[in-house]
């Protein structure tokens, strides 16, 4: 009888192990289960390790510290999973200890089978002698070498991601300053005389915040990998050009709407659903004062731009901002 829970409960350990494996790399959404490994190990390693690195003073190895998160976190999740697989496995060989040969003293010598049939390394001191050992034997083999395979696609599924959007967030300090304003990047190109360009970069930053929204859903772990460059994260990149949109929107007369309105309605979009997968409720708020409004109207007027009336624009500013700047404030 004890045999059989021994065998039960390892099965259930590998079981639960393998389906980990598939929630996180597999399937490209996040799964609403609360019974998720990755869940327990990211959001509380993330708050400690978050608590850790503010005590730091200088920015820059606060920043660095920071910025090892989300690659140590990788690394703890396979290990992990693969811990847990030898666990289940060693279990399984425990109860068929007696087909095993030589016999298993102990619970140490099981989960040692287990982990060179897990691994793949096939010693041979340890051999299974029946066909339900053989089977399990198998199994392992064939769980860890799967495990191991679809980690490495997730390493590089991720590291692909994470390429793809810190190209354009490089980009963006030449246009928006670092860190980036919205009234900065419209300055620019008013200054450099190249405001046409415009709708050709609202359209650009309209797929950029589709992609992101897409591999940010399927791995909500790249929203914790940090810009490799100083004073540049993909939010506040985000952030900003949201910003000019608004903008164009609500206070530049002469500002191409279209694109605007279309890089606005896919960028709020990103916002909204990568706040609801992080549980954040940054509320209605405007995250701007009037004095800095006007402050940045003066500055447009002097780069050139036509601008509508203050008043107006400051309302439909504040309706359009509060959409996206309290969830944005609080990811940040």
């Amino acid at each position: 009888m004890l045999e059989i829970v021994e065998y039960l409960a390892g099965v259930g350990v590998v079981l639960f192990s393998l389906n980990e494996v598939f929630q996180t790399v597999v399937v490209p959404r996040p799964t609403p289960s609360r019974f998720r490994l990755a869940r327990w190990i990211v959001v509380p390693g993330w708050r400690l390790w978050r608590r850790l690195g503010l005590r730091k003073l200088e920015s820059g190895s606060r920043e660095r510290m920071l910025g090892t998160f989300a690659p140590a976190i990788v690394v703890v999740l396979l290990v992990t999973w693969i811990v847990l697989l030898i666990g289940g496995f060693g279990l399984q060989f425990w109860a068929f200890r007696q087909q095993i040969h030589p016999l298993l003293n102990n619970i140490g010598d099981a989960m040692y089978f287990a982990g060179t049939s897990v691994l793949t390394i096939g010693f041979g001191d340890i051999v299974g002698t029946s066909g339900l050992a053989r089977l399990v034997a198998l199994a392992a083999g064939a769980s860890g070498l799967g495990t191991i395979a679809l980690a490495i696609s997730f390493v590089f599924s991720l590291y692909a991601s994470f390429q793809r959007r810190e190209v354009l967030v490089v980009m963006l300090d030449a246009r928006a300053g670092a860190p980036p304003s919205g009234v900065s990047l419209l300055e620019a190109y008013s200054k450099l005389g190249i405001r046409e360009d415009l709708p050709a970069f609202f359209a650009e930053w309209e797929r950029w915040s589709a992609e992101v929204l897409d591999s940010h859903q399927a791995y909500p772990l790249l929203a914790y990998f940090r810009s490799s460059h100083d004073n540049e994260s993909w939010v506040s990149a985000l952030g900003a050009v949201l910003d000019a949109a608004t903008l164009a929107l609500t206070t530049v007369v002469d500002a191409p709407r279209g694109p605007a309105q279309l890089m606005f309605s896919i960028g709020r979009h990103a916002v909204e659903d990568l706040s609801r997968i992080f549980r954040i409720d940054g509320g209605r708020e405007v995250g701007g004062e009037r004095d800095e409004f006007d402050e940045a109207r003066e500055r447009r007027a002097a780069a050139g731009y036509i601008l509508g009336g203050p008043e107006e624009a400051w309302i439909a500013f504040s309706k359009f901002r509060s959409q996206y700047a309290g969830n944005l404030n609080d990811m940040a």
